[in-house]
């Protein structure tokens, strides 16, 4: 058992390492010009063992991405009633813990296909939570206004990281919350 215990910290700690080595030639590269060879290299791995966890480069690409997306889903829940800044901290924590992966993510010119996919996570959770608990007073489609706060929160996200994180991920959940309730004011 404890060989076992052993086996899934190396596999870990050698995923770790090709990820981290990816996202350093990524955030500087083109995508085309990065090698399985160079990924391996940086990672101080056998370019076999890249070969091991993933079919290509691309499918590491996709890999990544996949895993952020799922571990910040855990944190929107749509039928959740607590304040938009209780659920916000802890997403802004894990995007501050994971810097390296959405810094390269969002503030490359490559990062199209990221934010599309970010966008329509985050765009169907509040579309979940306006059809649950529609805001008053307004009569634009909740579609929209689903929509609008999206790109507003993905904007703030890549202001946030350009800014190299400067401000507490508690701070900036309490300015997100403010701003999404103050567009609800007459």
């Amino acid at each position: 058992m404890s060989s076992a215990v052993k086996l899934d910290r190396r596999v870990v700690k050698t995923r770790k390492a090709i990820h981290q080595a990816f996202l350093t030639l990524f955030y500087s590269r083109d995508m085309e010009s990065i090698t399985i060879n160079e990924i391996a290299d940086l990672a101080d791995v056998n370019r076999g063992t890249v070969y091991l966890h993933y079919s290509d480069k691309y499918d590491l690409l996709d890999t990544l991405i996949e895993e952020h997306i799922q571990n910040m889903i855990g944190f929107c829940d749509p039928d959740s009633q607590t304040r938009i800044r209780d659920e916000l901290v802890p997403l802004f924590e894990y995007l501050k813990e994971h810097s390296d992966f959405f810094s390269a993510m969002l503030t490359t010119s490559k990062s199209l296909m990221f934010r599309k996919h970010l966008t329509t996570i985050i765009s169907a959770n509040m579309k979940s939570k306006l059809d649950r608990n529609p805001p008053s007073g307004t009569d634009i489609p909740i579609e929209l206004q689903a929509q609008f706060m999206t790109s507003a929160f993905v904007g703030m996200i890549e202001w946030w990281i350009e800014q190299k994180m400067s401000n507490s991920p508690k701070y900036m959940a309490t300015q997100i919350e403010k701003l999404f309730e103050s567009g609800y004011k007459d």
